[in-house]
C-alpha cells in the first residue's frame, strides 16, 4: 500500500479515539477550552517528532515562505473553529450523530479543493466519496431540510465544523506543498507551526472569556493529556497523508473513523446502533473499497 494510506488508518483511528476523550473533557470545559487542550497538550509532543524527523532524515526546517505562513495561518483560525463547533455540537446530539455531521467535510473538501485549488477527481474518486457521504448521512439519522439546520443547533454545529475541517485539510496539503521539501519534513513543519500558533490563539481566548477554565486545564491533566496525545498521533497521520496524497482521497478513506466512532458510541457512551446505521456503515465500506481497489 502507499504511504497515505498508512498515515490516514493511523489519524482516523486516532481521532476516533481523541474525540471520545473530548467529549468527556467537555463535561469540565467549555467548547473552546476543551479545543484548546488538544493544541496545547500536543504541543510539545510536535516538537518532539519534528526533531527525531530531522534527525533521522538528516535534513534542515526549510525556509518559511510568504505563501506557506499565509496559508498555514488561515488553516490554524479554521481547524480551531472547526473543532469547537464539533465540541458545541455534542450538547446537542449524541457522539455519533455529532461526528457523523462533521463529516460531511469529504464531500466538502472534493468539492473546494476542485473549486479553488483544481485538485479533480476520478470518476470513480467522486463516487467513491459521495457513496461515504450518503452512508455517514444515513447514519446520522437527520433530514437535511433548511427549517432542521436553523431550528437544530446541533445540526449547524456539526455542518459547520465540517465546513471549517474541510478548509483545514485543503489549507495544510498547499502549506506543506508550499515549503518545497521532503513531504515527510514538510508535513511535521506544518503541523508544528499551526499547533504553535493554535495554543497562543486558544489560551489567550480561554483567559480572556473565563481564567478559571485554565485551572480546569491542569486539574484535569490525566484526560487532557490523553486528548494531547491522540490529537498529536492524528494530526500526523492527517498532515503527512495530506501532503502525499489529494486531500479529497486521504478524507474519504478518512471515513473508516466512523465505525472506530459507532463502536466506541455502543461501549463507552451505551449509546444503540439501530439496523439503520449498520445500512451507512456499509456503504461507508463500499466507498473504501471502490477507493482503495479503482479510484
Amino acid at each position: 500500500m502507499e504511504i497515505w494510506i498508512y498515515f490516514t488508518l493511523l489519524a482516523a483511528f486516532m481521532q476516533a479515539i481523541r474525540t471520545a476523550g473530548q467529549k468527556q473533557l467537555g463535561q469540565h470545559l467549555s467548547a473552546m477550552a476543551t479545543t484548546s487542550v488538544r493544541y496545547v497538550y500536543a504541543l510539545p509532543f510536535a516538537y518532539l517528532y519534528l526533531f527525531i524527523l530531522l534527525d533521522i532524515r538528516e535534513q534542515s526546517i526549510p525556509s518559511l515562505n510568504d505563501t506557506f505562513l499565509v496559508y498555514a495561518l488561515i488553516a490554524s483560525v479554521m481547524q480551531i473553529i472547526g473543532t469547537a463547533c464539533l465540541v458545541a455540537a455534542f450538547n446537542y446530539r449524541n457522539f455519533a450523530v455529532a461526528t457523523s455531521l462533521a463529516k460531511t467535510e469529504a464531500i466538502q473538501v472534493a468539492i473546494l479543493g476542485a473549486l479553488l485549488f483544481s485538485a479533480s477527481l476520478s470518476v470513480l474518486g467522486w463516487l467513491s466519496v459521495i457513496i461515504g457521504v450518503i452512508g455517514v448521512l444515513i447514519v446520522s439519522k437527520v433530514q437535511f431540510t433548511f427549517n432542521d439546520v436553523f431550528k437544530n443547533p446541533g445540526a449547524g454545529f456539526g455542518l459547520a465544523s465540517g465546513l471549517g475541517l474541510a478548509i483545514t485539510t485543503l489549507l495544510i496539503r498547499e502549506s506543506s506543498l508550499a515549503l518545497n521539501s521532503d513531504l515527510m519534513i514538510s508535513a511535521a513543519v506544518t503541523l508544528v507551526f499551526m499547533i504553535t500558533v493554535q495554543s497562543i490563539i486558544s489560551l489567550l481566548y480561554v483567559t480572556i472569556q473565563n481564567k478559571q477554565q485554565i485551572l480546569v486545564m491542569f486539574s484535569q491533566w490525566r484526560l487532557c493529556l490523553f486528548v494531547g496525545i491522540t490529537s498529536v498521533l492524528g494530526s500526523i497521520g492527517w498532515f503527512t497523508a495530506a501532503s502525499f496524497q489529494n486531500a479529497a482521497y486521504v478524507k474519504a478513506l478518512g471515513q473508516v473513523e466512523f465505525f472506530i466512532t459507532l463502536v466506541l458510541t455502543y461501549r463507552i457512551f451505551k449509546e444503540r446502533i439501530s439496523l439503520k446505521e449498520y445500512v451507512g456503515m456499509f456503504l461507508i465500506m463500499l466507498s473504501v473499497v471502490i477507493l482503495l481497489l479503482w479510484a
